[in-house]
């Protein structure tokens, strides 16, 4: 909800004004203003606004089968907020913070163990793309994923 707040003008609402302050940086330089305006379109339910619900379904990753890879990786960049194309212990908890979620640093790394396939300690576009066709919802189900095993 805080995170929300830097961005709403007060009205309860991101306009896509503000979205687009927003996402500047995030997205990556070759992203253009349409590109930006897909992304707020996926998350915004007609009305021209993303509201609390929907910003929360954006930076949680709530995706589902009919969210494109292009879709996923926008989501990913959230995440990736130093850009170095993996999401580490750092952003996760970042991310988790930002949210008001209270994960403690073992299960932020038990995300990461279940996630990381090259065991590099870090999460890939592959890896969250697995995940998040397989789940839906990073911070929330990954935790509970039972039929994964962690990285040694």
């Amino acid at each position: 909800e805080k995170v929300f707040k830097l961005f709403d003008d007060g009205n309860g609402t991101i306009e896509f004004g503000e979205f687009l302050e927003m996402m500047t940086g995030k997205m990556g330089e070759k992203d253009s203003r349409e590109d930006i305006e897909k992304v707020f379109k996926l998350f915004d339910d007609g009305n021209g606004t993303i509201e609390f619900g929907e910003f929360l379904e954006m930076m949680t990753g709530k995706m589902g089968e009919k969210d494109s890879r292009e879709d996923i990786e926008k989501v990913f960049k959230l995440f990736d907020d130093d850009n170095t194309n993996k999401i580490s212990f750092r952003n996760l908890a970042r991310v988790a913070e930002e949210l008001g979620e209270n994960i403690d640093d073992e299960e932020l790394q038990d995300m990461i163990n279940q996630a990381d396939r090259d065991g590099d300690g870090e999460i890939n576009l592959d890896e969250f793309y697995r995940i998040m066709k397989k789940k839906g919802n990073f911070l929330e189900d990954l935790s509970s994923d039972d039929d994964m095993e962690a990285a040694p």
